[in-house]
């Protein structure tokens, strides 16, 4: 089935003022796990509101349960002038951690007769993220809920994991496929996905016209222009190292040949990295300033607020 909405002119204005060129940030950070980087929610607040980071990304709960409340997010943004707070949601897979999750749909880590038809199998990389059809309505009525919640609370706008997730449904078995048709929808599921954003930065910017939308990776959307234009930058990971190992030179051309859009649109890219020695965590520097980037030198498990630059 597929999920068909209909933008109004007064959503299409919205993504249009939305979509131009953002000031960029000089730093950034993003801690997914604010609990251990302070005992109690309180101490992070002091902690986050002290550092010199001009944009922050968190989960939308300090401890997975306790959300951050407007005061919280007003003493961060008291901590720096513009500093903006982005709340985090994975808009691509099904995490049984969140609210929204009921105990049921799974057995023993297997999908039981209760599962939604939304929720696919588990991702054997993350253990407790599911695959999800992204396109069905039932699974946007549960992430457009999670992020009304998030924009109520006081975030400047939401940064958006698993954008990519349309590349598993591309690949079908040995065989990949770039823009493979959906038999759900009739159309790519690229074209889902950038639909399925689009509609975010609708939905949100009815909320607050200044929210900020920003996807992580999958910058092969860059090439859909609505999808550029309806953004307000760039996350990327694991662009120039994965931990300690270089990436591939071709993987690396790829990328940086899609994200040549973003820098014409002069918005922001943010590049997370995530290598331990001082000689690949030199270079991941270099080549991201080199090619305009912002740097986020950090754990992987996004525990610290880790080393950022531009």
């Amino acid at each position: 089935m597929k999920s068909i909405v209909f933008i109004t002119l007064v959503s299409l204005a919205l993504l249009s003022q939305a979509g131009s060129p953002n000031s960029a940030p000089a730093s950034f950070a993003c801690v997914l796990q604010a609990d251990t980087l302070a005992k109690t929610k309180a101490r992070a607040v002091e902690r986050l509101a002290a550092c010199d980071r001009d944009w922050i990304i968190l989960d939308v709960a300090f401890d997975g349960e306790t959300m951050w409340d407007r005061a919280n997010l007003d003493a961060l943004r008291r901590g720096r002038s513009g500093r903006k707070v982005l709340a985090y949601m994975s808009i691509g897979e099904a995490e049984d951690y969140r609210a929204y999750w009921r105990k049921e749909w799974t057995f023993q880590g297997q999908l039981a007769a209760a599962a939604p038809v939304w929720l696919g199998a588990g991702n054997p990389e993350w253990e407790g993220n599911y695959r999800v059809k992204y396109w069905l309505p039932e699974w946007q009525a549960l992430m457009l809920a999670a992020m009304d919640d998030a924009l109520t609370r006081g975030f400047d706008g939401l940064y958006l994991d698993i954008v990519d997730a349309f590349e598993t449904y591309e690949q079908n078995g040995e065989e990949y496929a770039d823009n493979r048709l959906n038999p759900d929808t009739r159309q790519s599921y690229r074209r889902d996905m950038v639909d399925w954003v689009k509609w975010i930065a609708t939905r949100a910017r009815a909320k607050n016209p200044a929210a900020l939308i920003v996807p992580q990776n999958g910058s092969q959307l860059l090439s859909h222009a609505d999808f550029l234009a309806a953004i307000s930058a760039i996350g990327i990971e694991d662009l120039f190292t994965n931990g300690d190992k270089l990436q591939p030179k071709s993987y690396t051309r790829e990328v940086l040949g899609h994200l040549k859009a973003m820098t014409q649109a002069q918005k922001p890219m943010l590049l997370i990295e995530y290598p331990k020695s001082a000689k690949r965590q030199a270079l991941s520097k270099q080549l991201a300033t080199q090619n305009g980037m912002i740097w986020l030198i950090t754990d992987r498990q996004l525990m610290t607020l880790g080393e950022s630059g531009r």
